[in-house]
């Protein structure tokens, strides 16, 4: 009888996070059933199913719509277009980052079972919410159009803020995904700062109410370029100035790469930590 043995050569595991990046490629189409799974059972139970994510921007839009157009005196035109295209940026974010952690956490007695590679799981979940954006996209452009939004060639690079904000999610997610690893504390803690992170984030509200000397506070946050690149070929209908890419893409990729490092570089704790 012929018998294998396998022996572990260092010279093989160039790094983790080649070695994670390289299993994640062979595991593809795990990725895929964990983001077939997560819409699953997102709608399972839901009585409207995928038709709620159609409805959904309609409803945010009439009650954001009427609340803070008479809270807030500033003149905006197409207003719903205007807070619905910053919204939907915004909640495709909060919801992949913080799925992120939660779908990891929650996959915890999978480590202990079977071979799985970590980054399945954040990628999934940035997976499953750029479907849940797309989807959101149809109604978004239909109620731009319908108000008197005119669609210009500027829709043709949408595809890409998309990409560099989903990076950012995914590299902040992945940063997330391992301190929620070690503090069980960390999605309800995380979930009070979105909070936060959305009012100080140019959403419901023009950047140019701030006072002058305070704008370049709200520059620092990252999501203030993200919302920029995704509103500006929407609403304004115009190719977002060359700084927001730039600066978008530097927050993107320092994100990705930290995020990736940090999360590959604790691989062999999670299944003892979760």
């Amino acid at each position: 009888m012929q018998t294998h043995e396998e022996f572990y050569d260092s010279a093989r595991h160039r790094s983790p996070l080649i070695d994670e990046v390289q299993a994640l490629m062979r595991y593809n189409n795990l990725v895929v059933q964990f983001v077939s799974r997560s819409l699953k059972t997102r709608y399972k139970r839901s009585t409207l199913g995928v038709v709620w994510t159609l409805l959904n921007p309609i409803l945010t839009m009439l009650v954001l719509t009427v609340v803070f157009s008479s809270l807030f005196r500033f003149n905006i035109e197409h207003y719903a277009v205007y807070i619905l295209s910053g919204h939907t940026a915004w909640l495709f974010f909060s919801n992949a980052t913080s799925a992120s952690m939660g779908d990891m956490v929650l996959s915890g007695g999978l480590f202990q079972r079977i071979y799985v590679p970590k980054l399945v799981f954040p990628v999934a979940s940035i997976g499953a919410s750029l479907i849940n954006l797309l989807i959101s996209l149809i109604p978004l452009l239909l109620i731009a159009v319908f108000t008197g939004v005119r669609p210009t060639p500027a829709l043709l690079v949408l595809p890409l803020s998309i990409v560099l904000l989903a990076a950012f999610a995914l590299g902040l997610g992945l940063l997330l995904t391992t301190a929620a690893v070690y503090f069980a504390d960390m999605l309800p803690v995380y979930e009070v700062l979105l909070t936060l992170w959305m009012y100080a984030t140019p959403i419901i509200y023009p950047i140019e109410i701030i006072p002058p000397n305070l704008q370049w506070l709200f520059r620092l946050n990252p999501l203030y370029y993200f919302v920029r690149l995704f509103r500006a070929p929407i609403y304004d209908g115009v190719f977002p100035e060359w700084q927001a890419w730039l600066i978008g893409a530097g927050f993107a990729l320092a994100a990705l790469v930290v995020g990736a490092t940090v999360f590959t570089s604790h691989t062999n704790d999670y299944a003892y930590r979760v």
